[in-house]
């Protein structure tokens, strides 16, 4: 990049949108040492990072009515939001709860573009607010990591980078542990940990993948993982319209552009832009902002707090770069309910009532009573009827559950079981054989109607629905 012409580069620049900001004209990747950002957005992005690092960090520690938070084990199908447990019976609400996300993310993208990328992605944060922080406090600003980049390899230049790639290896190792307590649960990390390596190889062979990957993204990948790996930034090019709040360039303000003052006086016929490249040099995805909405840009801020510090020294209104659309830019007006939010909206509500409803119907046990295959009914001795029932009931809590399985309808019948229906263990699976005696009065030829109600002492945890069948005959006996 540094050796193009000037008239290359200018060419280069103004087809922004045929290239990528952290890439050379040749193909080769251009390293981004983004000036230390600071002032109003930038501070209250540190508060807002440091609640979600607390939240995410302590996230395994916290349980609901003896649930985690949130488990995503996939190995052995255990899933927990909220506290609240799914199994694979399950599946149509967990896939219905993430539909949701998804509108919901589409809807919040069309109101206020990529916000999440800035102020809340584990990526932006861990990267912006951790390791790049380290990075400004071992190397220095933009100005001085550049300079050692291009350094000897000294004694001091050694010490600060192998000192700095230590502290990213610490790092990624601790956040490689907290995502691995998401997925197998804090427990069974603490084992891993405790014990042996030797009895646990498959769960050091996964921490340590997962902190080789994390210390490959914040210490040498960065910023690509959001303009190539992310499907977010592509995504916001068919969820974003004219009225989309992002971070704007005011191009009606600030055009055209040139340095405010020459000699000590006013230059006449120029915008507010005093071509200071502040702006850019501040970027961590290395775009121009004053190009407008961007694929790569992930609104973090830096560039208005950037604009702003130099609106005050040159005396004009903070604001040349802010959160707008590009309808109130360009019109002083902006629309914010638009027929595509209502539409997402609409679909969003309607998603949301769907699994509020579902959710409150759902049953934390559930059993699955089949009439044996082969065997129509039995005769019994005192002259009632019999059939023989197969029962599956599945605990889906994370506590023992002592079950009793009930004949509710009709009242004059008698459930027997063949053994014992013990106590059903968490998240365990308890199957047992039973049957149901009749008397012949009650009923009528072929399928008749009968209910069960399934007790966990005097809680009624469950009542479901079956068949008993009857002789064509069974009226005339």
């Amino acid at each position: 990049m540094a050796q193009t012409s000037t008239r290359e580069r200018s060419a280069y620049e103004e087809n922004f949108r045929d290239h990528l900001g952290n890439v050379t004209p040749d193909g080769k990747r251009l390293k981004i040492h983004p000036r230390k950002p600071r002032g109003a957005y930038h501070r209250a992005r540190v508060l807002v990072s440091w609640v979600l690092l607390v939240i995410l960090f302590g996230g395994p520690f916290v349980t609901i009515n003896g649930h985690p938070l949130l488990l995503l084990n996939i190995i052995e199908r255990k899933f927990v939001l909220f506290g609240v447990p799914f199994w694979p019976q399950d599946f149509h609400l967990f896939l219905l709860v993430t539909l949701t996300f998804v509108v919901f993310i589409v809807l919040f993208t069309a109101i206020f573009g990529r916000l999440w990328c800035g102020w809340a992605c584990p990526q932006t944060i861990f990267l912006e607010m951790v390791f790049r922080k380290i990075e400004y406090f071992i190397e220095g600003d933009a100005v001085q990591q550049r300079r050692l980049d291009k350094a000897p390899w000294t004694a001091d230049k050694m010490m600060r980078k192998g000192l700095k790639h230590g502290i990213y290896a610490g790092l990624s190792f601790l956040i490689a542990n907290t995502f691995l307590a998401y997925i197998i649960g804090i427990d069974e990390l603490w084992v891993i940990v405790t014990d042996p390596p030797s009895q646990h190889l498959a769960g050091l062979g996964s921490i340590t993948v997962f902190s080789l990957l994390f210390y490959g993204v914040f210490a040498r990948f960065r910023e690509q993982a959001c303009i190539i790996v992310c499907p977010y930034g592509r995504w916001q090019s068919v969820m974003v319209n004219q009225d989309t709040i992002a971070v704007t360039y005011d191009f009606q303000r600030g055009e055209p552009r040139g340095k405010a003052r020459k000699a000590g006086k006013e230059v006449e016929g120029l915008g507010d832009c005093v071509e200071c490249r502040q702006c850019v040099q501040v970027c961590p995805t290395g775009i121009d902002i004053r190009n407008g909405i961007q694929m790569e840009c992930v609104n973090c801020t830096a560039c208005i707090d950037a604009c702003d510090e130099v609106m005050d020294r040159v005396d004009r209104p903070k604001g040349l770069i802010r959160y707008s659309s590009f309808r109130s830019i360009e019109g002083g007006h902006r629309r914010l309910v638009t027929p595509r939010t209502l539409g997402y909206a609409g679909v969003l509500l309607v998603l949301l009532i769907t699994a509020v409803s579902l959710f409150g119907t759902r049953d934390e046990v559930q059993a699955v009573i089949l009439r044996e295959p082969g065997r129509l009914y039995n005769e019994l001795p005192d002259g009632r009827l019999s059939n023989f029932y197969s029962v599956k009931i599945i605990n889906k809590t994370f506590s023992t559950l002592p079950i009793e399985l009930r004949l509710e309808s009709p009242a004059e019948g008698e459930l027997t079981y063949l053994g014992t229906l013990g106590p059903v263990a968490p998240q365990g699976i308890v199957e047992g054989r039973f049957y149901v005696a009749l008397p012949g009065k009650l009923l009528q030829p072929g399928r008749n109607d009968i209910v069960f109600s399934l007790w966990s002492g005097a809680t009624l945890v469950h009542r479901l629905e079956s068949s008993f069948l009857a002789p064509h005959d069974v009226g005339t006996r």
